[in-house]
């Protein structure tokens, strides 16, 4: 088994499927042996879920910067205590959300300077980058009627306008890079998952073995 940590990390739109794509990838990894660190943003530290609980309340607004730093602090603090210590000791960590979503959320959706945010991102995340980052496409309007459907209470983010979310949406079709893999978020979950499984396994196939299907 490898001995490096290995990071991954979910992004993508509301409604795309990060969150129900993390438990059966998890899975995947554990009939591999391999016992993942799921982490979610914000949240994952006592610090960090007051923070989520803070800037996702759809009944008490903050505005743009303040937001670009409740999401800052949970993840600084969630690099430093969980994702690092984790990835020193060799330990695969499975992330819903990173740095990626901050650009596209606050630094596009929200409008913030890129001079602002790409180095507040990189002092959040230490210099962290995903080894391998999955971004599920889909469509606001459905990731929205998903949301509806499973009678999720739509947080402050969710309820935003159709038209912020899909400038998140063309930000993440354009991100291109090593270790950056698209996958459709309408495919059916099986299909869907043996997509991201498929690249799980290109990214590190000594860990999970070759013969992993």
């Amino acid at each position: 088994m490898s001995a490096r940590g290995l990071f991954i990390v979910l992004e993508g739109p509301e409604g795309s499927g990060k969150s129900t794509l993390a438990k059966p990838l998890a899975e995947r990894m554990r009939s591999c042996g391999v016992e993942p660190v799921l982490v979610r943003e914000p949240g994952g530290t006592r610090a960090g879920e007051i923070a989520r609980q803070a800037v996702l309340d759809p009944e008490h607004p903050v505005g743009a910067v303040a937001e670009l730093f409740f999401y800052l602090a949970a993840r600084a603090e969630l690099v430093a205590t969980v994702i690092a210590p984790a990835l020193a000791a060799g330990r695969v960590v499975l992330s819903d959300r990173f740095s990626l979503s901050t650009e596209a959320y606050q630094m596009v959706g929200r409008g913030l300077p890129p001079e602002v945010v790409h180095p507040a991102n990189r002092a959040a995340a230490a210099g962290l980058r995903p080894d391998l980052t999955l971004i599920l496409d889909l469509l606001p309007e459905i990731g929205r009627a998903r949301q509806v459907a499973a009678g999720k209470r739509l947080d402050r983010l969710d309820a935003e306008s159709i038209e912020f979310h899909r400038r998140v949406l063309e930000y993440y079709r354009a991100v291109r890079g090593d270790g950056v893999r698209h996958l459709d978020g309408s495919l059916p979950p099986d299909r869907l998952l043996q997509e991201a499984w498929e690249a799980v396994l290109a990214a590190d196939p000594e860990r999970f073995g070759a013969t992993a299907g």
